[in-house]
């Protein structure tokens, strides 16, 4: 082992303290070097917003670099995106300046972050609109990044919308853009014309293809009742959605008028399906079904013959069978009298081309088709709308609509099916048996406060919030994995 002589331990101390002041020299000029940078960059800061409240856009863009961003992250769809590249941004802030009577922007805080790179700046805006229009005030933060040279190359303003919106007046804009939009459409089935409410999501975007839900009602309804209320709500969630008027029914054509035909119907479900795959913002490969009561026979029949229906949904179904029907219309003898009455109303329209009706529903009338007070269908302000009957069902529709057994159809259903239903709503053991009897292992019951004293009830099905809400939040979900 060699011991260090005094000349060799005087050397180690020379190199020692030599390499020691050099790192506290290189260190300090480093943090010299970044507090003049954020210096120079909190400065530039100041520059931008004085050139703002001068109104020279030309100042403005000279700030940034050759290939800078102004980026709104929160333009919301009301107001610019921003501009890339300095013509850009000051063809982005010429148009503006005219609009007011002054600016200015007093500043919170400006501080430089660990990159003194980054510069984030809080500061309020208070303009002066044109004429009577009086004040913008808002709260803003953002952030400004500087190159090498002291330009800036990314400037983010982050402000409230809302704010904004009503600082400008463009509140209704706000509302706009929240809401689902809405076109009446036209198609056709079996040579008859049907019409229909075609809705879209809120942020519909031209050139995109969209999942579509054909959606139905239930018996006797026009689209502007339950079928266009969920076809609203699943559009709401980012779906293409389709209500329309079966035939016989509505705006749609198709003799007699209010005639309850199930075949008739199903093939219309198959129809509007081809309907939507002629659309181009429809993705074929996409469409799923959605029903209410006894519209859910129909689309489950439906589905179960037309492999195009990717998915169903259904809410408080309707499901009945040779034997159900006895206990609503007066057991076998109602059955019967009221189908043998069906079938006479049919040969005197075959011989005379008269229509027999009666009552669609009546609190006082046990003949008609619905008899007892169901506030849905006698309130205005739920289902008792100006486009539906509530004195026209054509009596030949008992034969169709009492023979009718969907039951059979379960085993052939493959599509993936979800079954929304409660101990409140009707014939609850029959979508119990019809769910266990669906031939795919994609499907699922969901079954709704069995335990309670009061179960979600049929009706509130049709149009109530909570239960519309749950069977939409549901569907939404099931849709969204299936299709």
């Amino acid at each position: 082992m060699k011991i260090l002589t005094s000349a060799g331990l005087l050397l180690f101390a020379v190199v020692l303290a030599s390499v020691t002041s050099f790192n506290r020299n290189y260190s300090g000029k480093k943090s010299k070097n970044k507090m003049e940078t954020a210096a120079r960059n909190k400065l530039q800061v100041k520059e931008f917003f004085q050139a703002l409240e001068a109104e020279d856009a030309g100042a403005v863009a000279e700030l940034f670099a050759e290939n800078g961003v102004h980026h709104n992250p929160y333009a919301s769809g009301l107001f610019s995106e921003g501009a890339v590249g300095k013509e850009a941004i000051k063809a982005y802030w010429e148009p503006v300046f005219p609009n007011f009577d002054g600016m200015e922007f007093p500043i919170g805080y400006n501080y430089a972050m660990e990159d003194p790179a980054m510069v984030l700046v809080k500061f309020e805006g208070r303009i002066k609109l044109k004429g009577a229009a009086g004040w913008y005030k808002n709260d803003y933060y953002a952030t400004f990044k500087f190159n090498e040279a002291g330009r800036i190359e990314e400037y983010v303003e982050i402000f409230n919308p809302i704010v904004a919106a009503q600082g400008f007046g463009l509140i209704d804009q706000i509302k706009s853009l929240n809401e689902t939009k809405m076109e009446k459409v036209n198609f056709n089935s079996e040579g008859l014309n049907l019409v229909g409410n075609l809705y879209y999501p809120a942020d519909y975007q031209e050139g995109k293809a969209y999942p579509a839900i054909v959606v139905s009602g239930s018996w006797t309804t026009v689209k502007e009742q339950m079928a266009g209320l969920y076809a609203k709500k699943f559009a709401e969630k980012g779906f293409i959605t389709l209500a329309f008027d079966f035939r016989n029914y509505g705006e749609s054509e198709g003799q007699p008028r209010f005639w309850e035909n199930p075949t008739m119907k199903l093939q219309d479900i198959k129809n509007a399906v081809s309907f939507l795959e002629t659309l181009p913002q429809v993705d074929n490969d996409r469409i799923g079904a959605f029903a209410v009561c006894a519209g859910s026979m129909y689309t489950l029949m439906a589905a179960a013959e037309d492999t195009r229906i990717k998915a169903v949904v259904t809410a408080a179904s309707w499901l009945h069978d040779a034997e159900a029907v006895k206990l609503f219309y007066g057991g076998e003898e109602g059955v019967n009298e009221k189908v043998t009455a069906a079938r006479k109303a049919k040969e005197v329209f075959a011989k005379e081309g008269f229509v027999e009706y009666i009552e669609t529903i009546s609190t006082t009338n046990p003949a008609a088709a619905m008899y007892g007070p169901f506030d849905y269908y006698l309130n205005p302000e739920r289902g008792a709308v100006k486009e539906w009957s509530i004195d026209k069902f054509a009596v030949m529709s008992w034969e169709d609509w009492l023979t009718l057994d969907p039951m059979p159809y379960a085993p052939k259903l493959e599509a993936p099916t979800l079954m929304v239903h409660s101990d409140g709503c009707v014939l609850p053991q029959y979508t119990k048996n019809f769910f266990n009897d669906i031939k795919t292992a994609d499907k699922e019951l969901v079954w709704i406060d069995t335990d309670l004293e009061s179960p979600m009830q049929q009706f509130n099905f049709y149009d109530q919030p909570e239960e519309v809400s749950l069977a939409v939040e549901k569907g939404a979900d099931w849709f969204s994995a299936k299709l």
